[in-house]
């Protein structure tokens, strides 16, 4: 099968790169062509599909954003994945502590930091109508694409499918009948190379096509340091392959849109370093390097993903109504194999200690995870009206049926990597949901909009250890978890004026049962009953400066009743769910466009969070060698006492009060092309990694900036683009992540990144 996708995949990046070189191509990225112009005097409006119709953002009562065009370009250089999204959208973070795969989106606080591979999310990731369940469809890179949107708060009417925190969308360049085309490559720190590129235009009169392709590469350039076990170069690159293939055929009342993904990663994991945090405080240890580590089993970390996928939207447009249908599939496979202790040493070899470091190593740690099996089958129906009169409604039936095989291994490094533990997963989860939505114009200034949802979700589990330490066989849950839930919806948007509008949205969602079954060390497969939110809003979307300047500003409330929540490390790194009795949040977010000059374009962001744990009697365990700022008490353990926290009060993990974003465009006419240049600067506040509150393992505030100069010019049919291009100017250093089970273990942010680019776009 990976044979066979890795010729399917070769097969179209070079089908994609010969049209393109036909074409004289390596080009711009794809940018909507409805992208904001740093030239134009006016702000463009923003055509979004938030409700799955295309609506004008500015009149939508949703809290949304989106990312295109130039911001999109600028943000997505330098090779990222999709985390380059973190902190550059108001109340969005992203993070991951396996690197380019397994993303964890958080909105307005609400995330989930299981890093278990059946984990599920309150955050959806919809790309091209199609939802992304588990957490590595979410790794997909980012290429090719149109638009980004993000709605904040529940989106559990329309889209359901575990959303009670928000929903990030992607809709990626469709075919026309137009040819046109792009490609661009660009070179960078480490010896990293970026090329993608799109070719598409019309094969008939009714029928088009799109072949759109993506290849980063980056050598390993991470030196392990470690006493006997010394390797140049031992981590830190991949080589990250994906393509998509479209036909669109549009007949005179029908469309059909036929989408196949297929994406080939393989490089290394996340870096882990063991005490990299200094005692007693959050701060790196004195003379960290970042490229360097202190690992005993370097040689065998590995990480390999192979996903793909295909759509099919067929949609009829008749006198009054469209019916749309979606089938879609999607698999995904991936091992990932670490030195998850971050060092070396923490064994002993005939009962003599080896050497440890850096710092204390109480037990060495090697293990992977991964997916030898996933499937993914969803089905949308849904009928929308098309009435030129007050009222207009959309009803639809969906289903998702997704079988998931997880692997979990653990390894003796003392033994060179020997295999000392397994366990094998299956997870089975059919849901299955009937919706409706209506809108209606009271007045010609006043509309309101109410939504309901009904879903049921059945899980089936069962879990097999034939190695552990702890013994032997498998488990059944004797119950597996099964939930319905009514969502629903009711909002109202008022014109003030041709230039204002005000909305008011109260919206009720729910994510269905979780269950965890990380069993290498222990007998307890734990499930999370469901989590239901009601979250209440309201805000104002306003074009001032005769239409210069866009000024977007919303304040929130939520509570939400028996969160899911992921217990994570201790101190034998268990994974738990529990439920959270309350959790409450409140805040407000400010998003900002301006043309300042003819030449010169700016955005401005701004959001607060503010998230508490209302429960007596919730308590984790904590960390193995930090300084727990929570008040704690002691149970019995099979080592001796352990300590617990109590969590009562405390903010969400991960959840950052203060995010804010600002850019800057420049565009000066010279030498008949032009001259830009662009600066980003984002920032978001401290955050905790983890459930309790410790000294070491609050993440400091994390300030990053970018810029990017460049010149383009056009010739006929092409348009050309040289740039120069650094990622976190200012090469700021934070950790952003940890493991707490062993040691103070980190992970930190990428450092600076410097490039050039040459772009060319083709019609």
């Amino acid at each position: 099968m990976k044979a066979m996708k890795r010729s399917t995949l070769a097969t179209l990046i070079n089908a994609t790169l010969f049209s393109a070189v036909a074409g004289t191509s390596f080009s711009t990225l794809a940018a909507d062509e409805q992208a904001p112009s740093a030239k134009s005097k006016q702000l463009e409006v923003i055509q979004i599909t938030a409700r799955k119709r295309v609506e004008n953002a500015q009149e939508v009562p949703v809290a949304v954003s989106a990312l295109q065009g130039d911001n999109l370009d600028a943000y997505s250089s330098a090779g990222m994945d999709i985390r380059f999204m973190n902190a550059k959208i108001p109340s969005l973070s992203i993070e991951s502590s396996f690197g380019r795969s397994f993303p964890r989106f958080y909105v307005r606080g609400l995330g989930n930091t299981d890093f278990d591979l059946n984990a599920s999310q309150p955050v959806s990731l919809v790309v091209d109508e199609v939802v992304q369940e588990n957490a590595i469809l979410k790794g997909f890179p980012v290429f090719d694409v149109a638009r980004v949107e993000v709605l904040r708060g529940p989106q559990g009417t329309l889209f359901g499918r575990n959303t009670p925190a928000g929903l990030v969308k992607f809709d990626t360049v469709k075919p026309s009948q137009d040819f046109d085309g792009y490609g661009s490559v660009s070179y960078g720190s480490r010896g990293a190379v970026d090329f993608e590129g799109a070719v598409g235009g019309a094969l008939t009169d009714r029928l088009s096509t799109r072949v759109s392709v993506l290849w980063q590469d980056k050598d390993d350039y991470i030196d392990n340091r470690a006493p006997g076990f010394e390797q140049k170069d031992a981590l830190g690159g991949y080589t990250d392959q994906a393509a998509r293939i479209q036909f669109l055929y549009e007949g005179d009342d029908f469309t059909g849109l036929f989408n196949y993904h297929i994406r080939d990663m393989d490089g290394s994991p996340i870096a882990f370093r063991a005490n990299v945090i200094k005692q007693g405080s959050n701060d790196l240890v004195d003379g960290y390097e970042h490229d360097v580590v202190f690992h005993d089993a370097a040689s065998r970390a590995t990480q390999q993903v192979d996903s793909q996928g295909a759509s099919l939207k067929l949609e009829w447009d008749l006198a009054n109504h469209t019916i749309t249908s979606i089938s879609a599939w999607e698999s995904a496979e991936i091992y990932s194999r670490a030195d998850i202790d971050g060092g070396y040493g923490g064994y002993a070899i005939n009962d003599v200690p080896v050497a440890m470091g850096p710092g204390f190593i109480p037990f060495s740690s090697e293990s992977a995870d991964g997916i030898p099996e996933h499937d993914q089958y969803t089905q949308e129906l849904r009928l929308s009206s098309n009435f030129a009169g007050d009222l207009n409604y959309q009803v639809g039936v969906f289903y998702f049926d997704e079988a998931l095989t997880i692997e979990n291994y653990s390894y003796d490094t003392a033994a060179n990597g020997a295999l000392n533990g397994y366990v094998i997963q299956q997870q089975d989860t059919k849901a299955w949901a009937v919706f409706g939505s209506v809108d209606y114009t009271l007045t010609d200034d006043f509309k309101v909009t109410a939504g309901l949802r009904y879903s049921d979700d059945d899980k089936e589990f069962s879990a097999n250890r034939t190695l552990s330490p702890a013994g032997g066989g498998a488990l059944f849950l004797t119950e597996n978890p099964s939930d319905d839930h009514i969502s629903w919806d009711i909002s109202s948007s008022y014109k003030i004026n041709d230039d204002v509008n005000w909305y008011a949205r109260i919206a009720n969602s729910f994510r269905a049962p979780s269950i965890q079954g990380r069993i290498l060390f222990g007998d307890e497969v734990t499930i999370a009953k469901s989590e239901t939110v009601t979250s209440y809003e309201t805000g104002i979307k306003s074009d001032v400066l005769d239409g210069r300047g866009r000024v977007n500003a919303t304040v929130f409330y939520y509570q939400m009743d028996d969160q899911q929540l992921t217990a994570v490390g201790g101190g034998a790194n268990f994974n738990r769910l529990v439920n959270a009795d309350k959790t409450t949040g409140y805040g407000f977010e400010l998003d900002t466009e301006w043309v300042l000059t003819d030449e010169l374009n700016a955005t401005f962001n701004l959001s607060y969070n503010k998230t508490e744990l209302k429960d007596n009697d919730l308590a984790v365990a904590v960390c193995a060698q930090c300084t727990v700022k929570d008040p704690t008490f002691q149970v019995p353990g099979a080592f001796g006492p352990e300590d617990r926290a109590i969590l009562d009060g405390n903010s969400l993990p991960h959840a950052p009060e203060w995010i804010s974003n600002l850019t800057l465009r420049y565009t000066k006419e010279l030498a008949g092309g032009d001259f830009f240049a662009y600066t980003d600067i984002s920032y978001r506040s401290e955050i905790d990694f983890f459930l309790y509150e410790s000294v070491e393992f609050e993440g400091k505030s994390l300030l990053e900036t970018g810029l990017r100069a460049g010149y383009n010019w056009a010739e006929g049919d092409y348009e050309y683009e040289v740039s120069a291009f650094v990622r976190n100017l200012f090469d700021e250093q934070q950790v952003i992540g940890a493991i707490d089970f062993n040691n103070n273990t980190g992970m930190v942010n990428e450092e600076r990144y410097i490039g050039a680019e040459f772009k060319v776009k083709f019609y």
